[in-house]
């Protein structure tokens, strides 16, 4: 029997009935495995797995300059989004160029989006969000009366389909992937955080323990923190806080990709520190590991690059699907393919590798 005091998602109880270890995760309590959580990494990468996520902070905002303010907030760029529910990762960063948060932005229209930021984060985020939100007038709404799951994997959606309301089951399943949709009062998206196919659901809280049974019902599996701590891992998908935080800038994150330089004169909170940034040929790389001795590869451990410097490993475990040790890590610049990593006093050897690791199910490295 596990007693807990965090805060408790509207699914806890089916939790608990299932027999979940109960950890603590950024206040809340929640499951972290259900028996296995290698099982529950395989059900995901080979049919469909459900993750409870109420965790996450989901913020809508409104306002007729609402478009120009998440212009100025965030790194990425929102006008790019015009079509009804397309998606948008992005990092939101401080004067300094370190990462406040990463997130995801829905476009509903120009003058309404919805965000779904970290748990961990949730208070420094509203906050940072309502004090530059001030100048915009801005409405930012926390939605803390919903629920939301992730039905993730190759035979999610279709497993899923049948508890969506008949009347937008179809057009849920023709999302396009990063696209999202108003379905009554359920939001769809077909995003994730696995490297897998899938959706995540928001619904009423009143919803949640329905939901959750019929889904186990047609025989998605549930899964914990654990598996989806490996899935994300194997797919090369960050996590905050680990890879990366307010003192670590996209650019040395592996995110440049979720950087919009255009155009140039859209001033970003954060821009001049990053651009500086951008012209130092020395800054440190964000790269993929595989391990190629015996051992586990884990968060902090020290890299070794010979001849050139240190580095360190920001996110490490064993991988499931590949059956090895891999690892995200920080490290020196340079061009170079292997590395030594200290593990308990000894230096074993990893190869530096173009990531993801997986995908959709497929090891996308040379093992």
């Amino acid at each position: 029997m596990v007693f807990l005091i965090g805060s408790k998602t509207p699914h806890y109880d089916k939790h608990v009935e299932a027999g979940a270890r109960i950890v603590d995760f950024g206040g809340w309590d929640m499951p972290l495995h259900y028996g296995s959580q290698k099982e529950e990494h395989h059900a995901v990468r080979q049919n469909a797995g459900v993750f409870d996520v109420s965790h996450m902070t989901i913020v809508d905002l409104k306002g007729d300059r609402a478009r120009e303010f998440l212009q100025y907030l965030v790194a990425n760029d929102v006008a790019r989004l015009k079509d009804y529910g397309k998606a948008l990762y992005t990092c939101m960063l401080n004067p300094e160029g370190g990462v406040i948060d990463d997130l995801i932005i829905y476009y509903m229209s120009d003058t309404d989006y919805r965000m779904v930021v970290n748990a961990s984060t949730r208070e420094k985020d509203l906050a940072w969000i309502r004090e530059q939100a001030a100048a915009f007038d801005i409405d930012v709404v926390e939605r803390s009366e919903l629920a939301m799951i992730a039905v993730q994997g190759p035979n999610a959606r279709e497993l899923a389909a049948p508890c969506i309301d008949a009347q937008y089951r179809e057009a849920a399943l023709a999302l396009k992937p990063f696209f999202g949709m108003e379905a009554g009062d359920w939001f769809i998206a077909r995003t994730g955080y696995t490297g897998e196919d899938g959706w995540e659901i928001v619904m009423p809280a009143a919803d949640a323990h329905a939901v959750w049974d019929r889904l186990l019902a047609a025989g998605v599996e549930p899964c914990g923190l654990g598996a989806r701590d490996t899935l994300r891992l194997e797919a090369a998908m960050n996590l905050y806080g680990s890879d990366m935080d307010e003192t670590i800038s996209p650019l040395e994150a592996g995110l440049e990709w979720t950087v919009a330089w255009e155009p140039a004169d859209r001033d970003f909170i954060g821009r001049a520190a990053i651009e500086a940034q951008r012209e130092n040929t020395d800054r440190r790389r964000f790269v993929g590991l595989l391990l190629e001795d015996k051992g586990v590869l884990r968060n902090h451990q020290k890299i070794v690059v010979d001849g050139v410097g240190e580095g360190e490993i920001t996110s490490g475990g064993f991988s499931p699907t590949i059956g090895r040790s891999i690892a995200l890590a920080r490290v020196p610049a340079g061009s170079y393919d292997r590395a030594q990593v200290e593990v308990r006093g000894k230096l074993l050897n990893v190869r530096v590798v173009k990531t993801p690791f997986v995908r959709n199910g497929q090891i996308r490295i040379d093992v």
